[in-house]
């Protein structure tokens, strides 16, 4: 049953404004790893979350599939990267819309098993005004196998980059999740994430990763990329100490996350600057 042909073309749009109070929650929150900005920079991740009763929500405490995204014969649903491309900058108090479609439902066979993908496509508008343009990239997994683990190798050094460090603690992960309303259990119930997600610990969400790069980037750079791509990697836990690197390349800036233990990188990205 890989037919989900009637899911593409899906669509959606809700609008919700942004308040001080959520510019000053996200600010707090995310102190030290943000850059300069009136509104700071991936805080539209916090705007019209999917939102239901909890007699709708999945074993993981997200919508249940079916809902806002496809049912696919896969248990584990996870964010696995995404691109944005910038138009210009967010400003308090703005009435943001954004429609979202579902562009793409496809599976393939991976390392670990069988795997699912949905693309989504989402627009962000102010007053008609085309702001945010971004693609996000929905994952699809199969129960753990006991046993085994993501094969996971040290990054390349980077000597001189720029470097922010940080260890994220749960209560990073619980406010960032009340932000954003990312019900999912990975993120707060130990025993969910390590009995039946198989992971070592809490895990750390990948679009707070992404909104680490993307503020250094957007420091370094002085300005809003024109676009920027990023994918995981391997999963980062709770309590383990990280820096977030950036280094320059001809027309942008590379950047990733990076465990400092072991040297393994979590998350990459690229920041367009033209």
């Amino acid at each position: 049953m890989d037919d989900y042909s009637d899911w593409t073309g899906r669509r959606f749009t809700r609008s919700e404004p942004i308040t001080e109070r959520l510019i000053a929650h996200f600010k707090v929150t995310l102190a030290g790893t943000l850059a300069e900005a009136a509104v700071p920079v991936g805080l539209h991740w916090c705007l019209v979350p999917d939102a239901v009763t909890p007699d709708l929500l999945g074993r993981d405490s997200h919508p249940r599939p079916g809902l806002f995204l496809p049912a696919l014969p896969l248990p584990r649903r996870m964010w696995a990267g995404g691109e944005l491309m910038f138009h210009g900058a967010f400003a308090p108090d703005e009435l943001v819309t954004r429609e979202t479609v579902i562009e793409d439902v496809r599976f393939r066979e991976g390392r670990s098993g069988r795997l699912g993908f949905v693309t989504l496509r989402h627009r962000y508008r102010v007053a008609e005004a085309l702001r945010l343009e971004e693609r996000q990239d929905i994952v699809y997994r199969e129960e753990p196998r006991p046993g085994t683990a993501p094969t996971a190798h040290p990054a390349e050094d980077w000597p001189g980059a720029h470097t922010w460090q940080i260890t994220p603690d749960p209560t990073l992960l619980f406010r960032f999740s009340a932000l954003t309303f990312n019900g999912h259990r990975i993120h707060y119930d130990h025993p969910y994430a390590t009995g039946v997600e198989g992971y070592p610990g809490l895990v750390v969400h990948g679009p707070l990763q992404a909104v680490w790069m993307m503020n250094l980037g957007t420091h370094l750079a002085g300005r809003l990329p024109a676009r920027f791509s990023y994918r995981g990697l391997s999963p980062l836990i709770c309590g383990a100490p990280v820096a977030i690197e950036a280094r320059p390349e001809e027309g942008g800036i590379e950047l990733r996350v990076r465990r400092m233990a072991d040297g393994v990188a979590t998350m990459a990205a690229r920041a367009d600057l033209s």
